[in-house]
Formats: structure tokens, sequence, C-alpha cells
């Protein structure tokens, strides 16, 4: 009869973990956890605490540091293994999870599944010729060191992999290899498992080639997989049902989703919405149920396709989420930092971001260069940021794992306050009043194209009055709107600004009247 160990790979919400753990403790399988070093001590320790003392439940010996795209989480997962192989000699099959999944079929089904023993359960297409990467880099993941992380080093990551392509130091694939991709999310028997271990202690070049590869956990046990296995044992498909946007992220479900999830092929799902408490008690019961009865139809990703596919409205169930009824999240908070002078925005969105822990980001909206990561297309221009502006900040929320951002805006980004203030998220508008000066004003008309270094003196005299105006005409628009939550920091009173900086953050006085002394703040 097969014997599963979960390896639950996860981050976040401790509550969550030991909950699972249980119920799949209590169905008949065994638990090898690893909780990202990055996480809170605290609640590792209550992990810990909870579950340590059950049978069937340990703990990867060592935690690691994970970074989304980096070796850190094949290495998380290899030491989750390590702990399983070691823990539990009488377990068949090695399942991974994410804190995010939840079963969508019964113990039962999942050992009518397994009991043949004969298959592995991984997606493993080939790399190169196969259209698993819909967007964003490809080829670069394999033929480049990668030694920064994109999201946390974003220009170091692309500075790095242009100096290589630069100087011709692209490297080659091992060549008895041939590199596989697919999920992260796997049901491999014990002897598979036991073959790559025996596998990486051989081929210790195989390995380092991958250390240094992008998004590893997409390619390093796929590829090993079907390296080492005939290709009649492998089942190209992962046990878990996961659905992506067609800008690369991936689909939350929710109470409503039961009936659609019961359908696939797959014995788990992810990602369940935290909030979906109704559907992850009824999957916590269908777990421990004796169902086998269920109707597979495996419509899920046609279903998903139809009902958000571009069309005619009238055409399909519901519009496009971005162009109706969209919401950046009703618990959600963006900050809006609203200034003429650019650098003056910056300066106070770093400032904060480093007072507060609040993730910050510059003009995405206003600057074609500003640095966002790979969204799936959507993040490329001005034009998509803007006509996809409600989409592009539930993905920022979404990718930055957070509940409050920050943005800079221009002033005269007056459509984007009045949607953003309107949504179901509490926005908050911070307008920071400048003292605009004439050689300002001259700047600003060079950099926007209306007047040189060579414009004579008198026509630059005619325009600098007008150009006063607009930015006067820019800010008395913002206040007529009459925002709910609009705030407004002036040149020169620290001490009204640091009150509003201490609303703002929830600062104490002192940490406040630092921010609002930011050095050079207004400084031109």
């Amino acid at each position: 009869m097969a014997q599963i160990a979960f390896i639950l790979l996860c981050h976040k919400d401790p509550d969550a973990i030991i909950a699972q753990a249980r119920r799949l403790i209590a169905g008949g399988a065994t638990v090898a956890i690893h909780y990202d070093a990055r996480s809170p001590s605290a609640d590792y320790a209550r992990m810990v605490s909870e579950l340590s003392g059950l049978p069937g439940v340990v703990f990867a010996a060592r935690r690691v540091r994970c970074g989304w795209g980096e070796w850190s989480l094949v290495q998380g997962t290899l030491n989750a293994v390590e702990a399983a192989l070691a823990a539990f000699p009488d377990a068949t099959h090695f399942f991974t999870l994410s804190g995010d999944c939840m079963p969508i079929k019964s113990s039962a089904w999942a050992d009518r599944l397994l009991d043949p023993g004969d298959r592995d359960f991984v997606e493993s297409f080939d790399f190169f010729t196969s259209d698993w990467i819909k967007t964003g880099l490809k080829r670069e993941r394999l033929i480049y060191r990668h030694l920064f992380n994109e999201r946390k080093s974003h220009r170091l990551f692309y500075g790095s992999m242009d100096l290589q392509r630069r100087f011709g130091l692209e490297r080659a694939i091992p060549e008895d290899i041939e590199v596989m991709i697919g999920s992260q999310w796997w049901c491999l028997r014990r002897r598979t498992v036991e073959a790559i271990m025996d596998f990486m202690r051989q081929r210790p070049d195989v390995v380092r080639f991958f250390r240094t590869t992008w998004i590893p956990d997409e390619t390093f046990f796929q590829t090993l997989v079907r390296h080492l296995v005939p290709a009649a044992e492998i089942e190209c498909r992962s046990p878990t049902f996961k659905l992506f946007s067609d800008y690369g992220m991936p689909v939350t479900f929710y109470n409503d989703h039961y009936d659609l999830l019961l359908t696939q092929e797959a014995l788990f799902a992810r990602k369940i919405s935290p909030e979906a408490e109704t559907l992850k008690a009824r999957l916590g019961s269908l777990w421990d149920s004796d169902r086998t009865d269920f109707a597979i139809s495996g419509d899920g990703q046609k279903l998903y396709s139809f009902l958000t596919g571009r069309g005619r409205i009238g055409q399909r169930f519901a519009h496009r989420f971005w162009e109706r009824e969209a919401t950046l999240g009703r618990d959600r908070e963006l900050i809006m930092l609203v200034c003429k002078k650019w650098h003056v925005a910056k300066r106070l969105l770093h400032a904060a971001s480093a007072a507060t822990g609040i993730q910050g980001i510059e003009y995405l909206f206003d600057e074609a260069g500003c640095a966002l990561p790979d969204l799936g297309g959507i993040e490329r221009t001005l034009e998509k940021r803007n006509r996809h502006r409600r989409a592009l900040m539930r993905m920022l929320f979404d990718y930055y794992e957070t509940e409050r951002l920050m943005i800079c805006l221009d002033p005269d980004n007056l459509d984007l306050m009045r949607d953003f203030t309107s949504d179901r998220a509490e926005a908050t508008i911070v307008e920071i009043d400048c003292r605009i000066d004439d050689p300002y004003l001259i700047g600003h008309a060079e950099r926007v194209g209306l007047a040189t270094a060579d414009t004579p003196g008198e026509v630059m005299e005619r325009l600098l009055p007008t150009l006063r105006h607009e930015f006067a005409y820019q800010s008395e628009r913002i206040r007529e709107a009459k925002f709910p939550h609009h705030m407004r920091l002036t040149e020169g009173e620290e001490a009204a600004n640091t009150a509003i900086l201490s609303e703002l953050f929830g600062l104490e006085q002192c940490a406040a009247e630092t921010l609002a002394k930011t050095p050079h703040l207004f400084a031109d």
C-alpha cells in the first residue's frame, strides 16, 4: 500500500501549517517540513513545539534562507527530502506541497492512484522546444551564471547578465544532460528520490551547473527524473492542480471553486486563499473521508481560459478582471506620494521605506525606465501599465507578498488618483508641496522638450509663468477632487510634516521627526 511522505515547503502562516500537518498525518501520511529561515524564529519554534512530538512529523535538519528563483528553493526541498528519507523508511512516495496547498481528493483516492507504484508524477517538458515558459527569460536562465536575485537586486541581476553577454561568457550545458522544465510540485517514488540523491553525489558538476541557473526549482528535479527514469514510468503531469493568468501570475481559489476543484485529475490544488475558510474546511473534511466517487472532467484550464479570455463583452460570463469590479484587495493599503519634483518624492519614498519596511516603487506610471519585476509583460510599457493599472498594482501586492505599498505619482495623474481612491483598498494621497523657482522651471522645460539651452531669454520669460500656473493648477485640481484621505507635506514646515508622517506611518514622534528631516529632502 502506498505510504506518502509529504515534503511541506512553507514560509508563513504557522497556524495553517500546523493544521495542515495534523490533517495529513491523520490520513495516515507522514510530513517533512522545511520552514524558510527568513521567516520569524518565533513562528518556527511554535511549529516545532506543536508538531515535533507527533509521530509522522519531522523537520529539515537545516533551514535555508529561500529566495524566489534561487537554488535555495531546491536546497530547502532537498533538506526536507533527506529528513524524510531518514525518518520514514516505509515511505513509498514523496510529494511536494506548499503552505497554500489543500487536498481536492480523499486520502483513499490518493492511495488508489499511487498503489500500483509504477509511476512518477512530474511535469517534465523539453526546456527549449516546449512552450512551458510563456514570457521572460528562457535560454538565458541556463547559459549565464546567475549570482544575484532578480527581485532583490534587479540592476545587478541584469547588469551581470549583460556583462556575460558582452564578453561572450556563455557556458555549456553538461553534454549528457537534456534539460527539462515543469512545475516544482511533484510526487516521486522512493527509488527515484534515492536515485537522485546518488546522482548528486556522483555528478557534482551537474549540481554546480544548476546552482547558478535561474529558477532551478522548475528544472532540477524535472531534468534528473527524465535522465534517470524510463519514460514509460513518468506521468508527465503535476499531482497538484494550479492555474496561471495570461500574465503568468498564479490564480487564487476561493469558496465558490469547490466543485470545480473536485473535478480535476490532481490530488491537491494551489493557491487556496487564506480567506477561503469555508473552502478549506470542506477540503479538509474531504481528505479525511473515504470518498472515491469523483467524476473527473479535467476542464479547469479550459474553463478558466474561456471565462477570462478576450472577446466582446456579452460573449463571455464576465469581463476580464481589470475591466470592471477589479480591486486591489479590501484589506490593502496604497500610499501615493504625489510630487512634481520627482527627486523629492523618490527621496521620501526610500527614506520612508527604510524607516517603516513598506515596499516602495518609484514613478511606475510616469517613468518608462522604472525598475519593476517581471510580471509577465504587463509591466513593460507605460501604455500597458496605465491601461491595466489596477491589475498591475494587484500583481505587485501579490509579488511582494505585502498588504502595504508606496508609489510615486506625478500631480498630473489625477485619473489614477481617482481610480485608486475609488477602490475598496485604503488609498492615501500624500501631496508634497515644494518651492518652485525659476531655475527649476527652466530645467523642467528643457527635460520635457519645451525649451533647450539655446532658447532665447524673452521666450523663456513668457514660458515660465505658464509653467508655474500649470503646476499650481494641477495642485488645485487635486484639492478640488476632495479625496477622502489627502495629506499635504510642505517644504519648510517640519513640525507639521512630522505630525502628518507620524499619523500616516504610525511612527513615534522621534522617528517621524527624523523622517521629516531627511537630509536634502527638498534640495534640487
